[in-house]
């Protein structure tokens, strides 16, 4: 009777361990046969030529791609922030947590454009979690302290010269910035107004008569969506100003390093974005590359962050970012319902990607950058290069191959 408990209780424990959810150590992901998981080989293989064959055709210099952009038409469109020459295109499948399909150089790190905004969105999360936020409802201007450039070129100028200028950056300092929450600057719809590292607000996507761009009514906030970088480096200098640290050092601490993500991810900002805080000269990041700058990574550490994103915000066992915040990301905005926290496109209407769940959702960053996370089929595509045109018809094809 003993000796049967014992082999009941050791078959329910590899029944268990058998049955857990994978999740990659670092520098090693496992991969599996697409029919080892029941999946359609040929589709697969048909899935990964589309992608290689649909590969963006903007130039692979980003420099040269963003001059010929809209972009770099755009008043001060000029990249102050580094650039580097893309790969070819990239992606990887992952199902069930193993890697059934890939192709390019997923390797090579390249600039993932807004991609970043969602891993900002992360740092706000955390804070919250950690009360550095009391609630992303909350005014931002009340957590504000003075934020102190770093501008060695204005101490060796005449002081007298500038006596009427300000010293610090007062991000909330207007009657309409102080009516903005961080779930404004979180969703795009806060109306930011002001000019952040040179950049101004009216001069990110300006449309309408020229004359207007700079005197036009303020939108109160939450009541209107526009997609603006300068607004979303306010939120990351925001987010630096209470985390009172770096947010790539927060990032690596808290979510990279627990993930198990290479060493090879960088995140920076521009080339003036240096402020002095706490004696110590850092960077206000980017969250994105507009301007050059933002999240360079690799598709094996984006598949990362989509695998944390699917598995709501827990990586074996560990709830490194609450549920709630993962809920939250993913609740649609009032303003504009296919898009929840920067940068979590919803498919809710099905006009992200006709073909999947409504549950599916997507990071989304120029390029195209796609992070495809669907939980319902427990699948994460990552593609790089691609054009945003054709993203859609990627991800339907993988879903073809899944079993009926």
């Amino acid at each position: 009777m003993k000796k049967a408990s014992i082999l009941l209780l050791f078959c329910f424990s590899a029944v268990s361990l058998f049955g857990q959810t994978y999740f990659p150590e670092k520098n090693n992901w496992a991969s599996k046969k697409p029919n080892e998981l029941g999946l359609d080989e040929s589709k697969i293989s048909q899935a990964i030529e589309y992608a290689k064959t649909h590969e963006s055709k903007e130039n692979p210099n980003l420099k040269i791609a963003h001059y010929e952009s809209a972009f770099g038409r755009e008043p001060f469109g000029y990249p102050v922030g580094p650039m580097k020459m893309r790969g070819p295109a990239t992606g990887l499948i992952i199902y069930k947590g193993y890697v059934v399909g890939q192709w390019g150089d997923p390797s090579r790190v390249d600039l993932t454009f807004s991609v970043a905004k969602s891993i900002l969105s992360i740092t706000a999360g955390l804070a919250v979690a950690d009360g550095l936020i009391k609630d992303e409802k909350d005014l931002v201007y009340p957590y504000m302290a003075p934020i102190y450039p770093f501008d060695p070129v204005k101490s060796m100028m005449n002081k007298a010269d500038h006596l009427y200028e300000e010293d610090v950056i007062d991000l909330f300092g207007t009657e309409h910035n102080r009516k903005i929450r961080w779930d404004d600057l979180l969703r795009q719809t806060s109306d930011w107004e002001g000019s952040l590292w040179g950049k101004p607000d009216w001069a990110d996507r300006p449309s309408g008569e020229a004359k207007e761009w700079r005197n036009r009514p303020r939108n109160a906030p939450g009541t209107t969506y526009e997609y603006n970088d300068t607004r979303v480096n306010v939120l990351a200098l925001a987010l630096l100003n209470i985390w009172r640290k770096p947010l790539p050092v927060v990032l690596k601490e808290r979510i990279m390093d627990p993930i198990g993500a290479s060493d090879t991810w960088r995140w920076t900002g521009y080339e003036n974005s240096f402020v002095v805080l706490d004696g110590q000269i850092m960077q206000s990041v980017s969250g994105g590359s507009h301007w050059g700058g933002g999240m360079m990574i690799s598709a094996w550490d984006q598949a990362r962050f989509g695998y944390l994103t699917l598995r709501n915000g827990n990586w074996a066992g560990k709830q490194l970012l609450p549920t709630s915040w993962i809920d939250k990301s993913r609740t649609p905005t009032p303003a504009e319902p296919g898009y929840g926290f920067m940068n979590y496109f919803l498919n809710n209407d099905l006009k992200e990607i006709p073909a999947a769940p409504k549950t599916a959702f997507l990071h989304i960053g120029a390029g195209t950058n796609m992070i495809y996370v669907d939980q319902e089929n427990d699948l994460v595509i990552v593609a790089r290069w691609i054009p945003n045109a054709d993203k859609a018809e990627l991800v339907r094809l993988v879903l073809e191959s899944l079993p009926k």
